[in-house]
């Protein structure tokens, strides 16, 4: 699949093409050629090719399409630390390449002064008229396209990561408050975390815990 073709398949994902969803699909390629491995339904079946995400916002889209590794075949692990980057691992040797993008450099080499201009109108003080909103989606695009070829944004270099195991499986059991199944290492005095109204979350700005019916920052 061609690199436009796989920037639409995120786009039906994600919603829209933007310039970190492109950002995402190339990082990606330019790890799996680095690593010599393609999208293929095996391996996200038998979990050989792992993506760490160190960001939860359009880019992360980009890199589960682009890879193939989602949070629901257990290939993709997410990193709270807020960077445009993730690192691609192939477990047969664990060699792994992280691509990490320099967005000063992305908005210096392809934002004009329009572009940021809708930018802070659009997403930073969330002015949604019609018209501004057209605008914006189109040059957005527009940029996502030309980020799909480049390659003066990343920096991209091998690394070591710690071993991970294949997820494991674990028994449900029935919470005794709500009665409905729930993964048994989740339970806690016979409750599931709904029923005791406390659990992590990952929500725009990263790992929370919610508790006592709001989300509060993690300890």
């Amino acid at each position: 699949m061609q690199a436009g073709e796989i920037l639409l398949k995120a786009k039906e994902l994600h919603g829209h093409i933007c310039p970190n969803l492109a950002l995402g699909v190339r990082a990606s390629l330019i790890a799996m050629e680095k690593l010599g491995v393609s999208r293929t339904e095996d391996y996200t079946i038998s979990e050989d090719v792992i993506a760490i995400v160190e960001t939860n916002n359009c880019f992360s889209d980009g890199v589960q399409v682009a890879t193939g590794c989602t949070f629901g075949n257990n290939s993709l692990v997410y990193h709270d630390i807020g960077k445009n980057a993730f690192t691609l691992v192939r477990r047969s040797d664990w060699r792994a390449v992280r691509v990490y993008v320099d967005f000063d450099e992305v908005t210096r080499r392809y934002f004009d002064g329009k572009a940021m201009e809708l930018f802070e109108r659009v997403i930073v003080r969330r002015e949604e008229e019609e018209e501004l909103m057209g605008e914006f989606r189109q040059i957005w695009e527009e940029i996502g396209w030309k980020l799909l070829e480049a390659d003066d944004v990343f920096r991209v270099h091998e690394v070591e990561v710690p071993r991970l195991e294949k997820a494991p499986i674990f028994e449900s059991v029935r919470c005794e408050r709500c009665g409905e199944l729930v993964m048994g290492t989740r339970v806690k005095d016979g409750l599931c975390p709904s029923c005791m109204g406390e659990f992590n979350a990952v929500i725009g700005r990263g790992i929370v815990r919610f508790s006592n019916g709001r989300y509060e920052e993690m300890e």
